[in-house]
């Protein structure tokens, strides 16, 4: 199909277009044709009867259009189609996308003074994502820090304690390495033991907890060293990675990809449920 020739008179007639029907995705990037605009999906509603997708762009602006004919998918036509139904392994009827059982009719608790704190934003959506209907029935809070270098400092000034516990989730967390001394550092200091839980997974960034076949790859590709990684993987996807937009984009399609629990590799599932039990668990059965 020759780009020239998609046009008004295509909208207005399509059944003249043998174009493939794709069901809307979160994080899906799309172009309109008519207004040019290109966006990452954040929603999709139903208004008047009609199905609607909102397009955030780079710059956090949103446009909303209605779906069918008139969109591109990576630089092909298409039409775009309601969400599909969700595959029967996402979410089980009476189970949480974490597994648990589903608390029906209960409203979310007041937060409790104990916290979950992850290094990033996108931590905190893949945490929220998963376990974020375990989390608001049990009251519990997650933060991003932005960073670990200062974790000292920040566990200071939170005055862990009964009642007042903490768990932290830290990306890298092997041995030897920068962040095990950080974290060995955070739990000699005074009030930490039985009040504060440092956990990690091996990994150099939370991205790389999404089993790669939920993406439709064999592994996660290899960054040259001297390359950002998040920037070396969206080039790798051949996805625009040249701005702080682009990379946020990014992420929402790989985030948009995770369903459940089993979509995420088993070294963060173990780690994120050891946290929550740590934090839920009764004071007298915390070591």
């Amino acid at each position: 199909m020759q780009y020239q020739t998609w046009g008004p008179q295509e909208i207005a007639a399509p059944s003249k277009k043998d174009l493939p029907e794709v069901p809307v995705e979160r994080g899906m990037v799309l172009e309109d044709v008519q207004s040019g605009w290109v966006g990452a999906v954040t929603r999709v509603e139903k208004s008047g009867g009609m199905h609607v997708v909102t397009l955030e762009d780079r710059r956090g602006k949103s446009r909303s259009f209605r779906l069918g004919f008139g969109f591109l998918l990576e630089g092909q036509p298409i039409r775009l189609m309601p969400p599909a139904a969700k595959r029967p392994a996402s979410a089980p009827a009476g189970r949480t996308a974490s597994g648990s059982v589903r608390v029906e009719g209960q409203r979310a608790q007041v937060a409790k003074a104990s916290r979950i704190w992850v290094e990033g934003k996108h931590d905190a959506e893949l945490v929220e994502k998963v376990w974020g209907d375990d989390l608001r029935v049990e009251g519990i809070v997650v933060e991003p820090l932005h960073g670990i270098d200062d974790l000292a400092g920040a566990v200071a000034a939170f005055r862990p304690g009964p009642g007042r516990r903490l768990g932290v989730l830290v990306d890298h967390l092997v041995p030897d390495s920068k962040e095990s001394r950080i974290a060995e550092a955070v739990m000699a200091s005074p009030g930490a033991a039985g009040n504060v839980l440092i956990v990690g997974h091996p990994y150099v960034d939370v991205w790389q907890a999404i089993r790669p076949s939920v993406l439709g790859i064999a592994q996660w590709p290899v960054v040259p060293r001297g390359t950002d990684w998040k920037t070396g993987i969206l080039a790798a996807f051949g996805w625009p990675h040249a701005t702080k937009e682009d990379i946020g984009l990014g992420w929402q399609k790989l985030l948009g990809a995770v369903r459940t629990y089993a979509d995420l590799e088993p070294s963060l599932l173990g780690r994120v449920e050891e946290v929550i039990d740590f934090l839920t668990a009764p004071e007298s059965t915390v070591p």
